[in-house]
């Protein structure tokens, strides 16, 4: 009885461990099929991957067995850059590296951090390259002048053309040869600069041109023309403003401008100081710079509105056939103060409540109606601190409140821009 009891126990266990060992043999062939399978499926996807890389980046190719390095060029807008991509062993996007070229450095400039995302972001690499071209497209949008390179006939038809026009008119000229600076004098002896940007087809296509002036710089342009053309159309237009600008040099010269600070040729007004906290702004017309222009006084209404007056009542006597500073003179009953005579911080009050002459480019134009008060303030800082006290109050775009340094009732505009 024992013996037949520990036979049918050892057939029992003999029976489980050849199960046991079908089971494993079972689950090792599973895996090795499972396994054959992912790495199909992952040869399947790297060759497709490779093959949709060639149809987008057809010079972009693997270095080595593992195709964790590739090498070549991206193409973006008939423009080759060299790059060199570093993967991991596992091909993740999120470890690579990426070298290009000194170029393609060099476009990529400010956008490092988005180049970065779309690295970590993309799921493979041709994603990746799509989305680097997507970016380069946009930088070079950006940056116009590194979109093409003219051809050699470029640079010898720049050449012949600077020789016509001569090299003294050259006041300078990038490492691209693509902007130049072009030195031209009027009639009355103004130095004048004007900046041509030439397009890669030049001359078939027109430059693009700029200038210091304070009307649009057009020119005619085609294929036949030259930096010659230019030069001289740019003349045409400066004698064609050389009395709107004697007409500035004149208030410059003889009068304390409080703005602009430092006149450009392009600037058309002129702010001028006529006492302490009083000035007059007026806007001069480039086509009839000696017609009446369009002023506005500037200052406390005690003091403003009797020159108001007086601006109403003798506009009459205006005469075209003189300058604007004496035809100011002769409505206003006035003589400006001059550099001759008078210092310039005379008119240069700091504003009461910033403590400073100038906000960035304005000045204190804000003045405290109260002629025992007179003090001067910005636009922007009087909004701000009217805006923050508990008793003013605003109509439409008018705040009304006191004045800081006497309590007297004050006025300011909302501002419409920021200081």
């Amino acid at each position: 009885m024992s013996l037949l009891f520990y036979y049918l126990v050892f057939m029992s266990i003999s029976t489980l461990a050849q199960q046991y060992v079908l089971y494993i043999v079972i689950s090792d062939e599973c895996r090795t099929q499972r396994e054959r399978a992912q790495h199909h499926t992952a040869d399947f996807e790297l060759s497709r991957m490779e093959s949709l890389l060639v149809k987008e980046s057809p010079l972009l190719l693997p270095l080595n067995k593992e195709k964790t390095v590739y090498d070549g060029f991206i193409t973006v807008q008939e423009r080759d850059f060299r790059i060199r991509i570093l993967l991991p062993p596992d091909h993740q996007l999120k470890l690579a590296k990426l070298q290009c070229c000194w170029q393609l450095k060099q476009l990529l400039c400010g956008y490092g951090h988005i180049v970065k995302q779309r690295l970590h972001h993309s799921p493979d690499l041709v994603s990746f390259v799509l989305e680097l071209k997507t970016v380069l497209e946009v930088a070079l949008k950006c940056r116009p002048e590194c979109r093409s390179i003219p051809p050699p006939q470029y640079y010898s038809q720049l050449i012949i053309e600077m020789e016509d026009l001569g090299w003294d008119k050259l006041v300078s000229i990038d490492t691209e040869f693509r902007t130049l600076r072009l030195r031209a004098e009027d009639s009355s002896g103004r130095q004048h600069v004007v900046t041509v940007k030439l397009k890669p087809k030049h001359p078939v296509e027109a430059p693009w041109c700029s200038a210091d002036l304070p009307v649009p710089l057009a020119m005619t342009w085609t294929p036949q023309s030259s930096l010659g053309h230019v030069h001289t159309q740019f003349l045409l237009l400066l004698e064609s403003l050389a009395e709107f600008w004697a007409v500035l040099d004149e208030i410059d010269e003889k009068t304390w401008v409080l703005e602009p600070e430092k006149p450009s040729r392009a600037d058309t007004m002129r702010r001028i100081a006529i006492a302490n906290n009083v000035s007059i702004k007026v806007e001069v017309d480039t086509q009839h710079p000696k017609m009446l222009p369009e002023c506005c006084l500037l200052g406390a209404e005690h003091v403003v509105t009797p020159l108001r007056n007086k601006l109403n009542a003798n506009m009459h006597l205006w005469n075209p056939d003189c300058s604007i500073l004496q035809n100011l003179r002769d409505v206003l009953e006035i003589e400006f103060p001059s550099p001759a005579t008078h210092e310039k911080s005379s008119f240069s009050a700091e504003c009461g409540i910033c403590y400073a002459y100038r906000l960035e480019s304005a000045i204190p134009d804000q003045v405290c109606n109260d002629p025992r008060c007179g003090q001067p303030f910005h636009q922007a800082c009087l909004y701000e601190w009217l805006r923050g006290l508990p008793s003013s109050r605003q109509s439409f775009n008018i705040v009304f409140g006191e004045c800081p340094y006497c309590s007297k009732p004050i006025t300011v505009k909302m501002s419409t821009q920021k200081p």
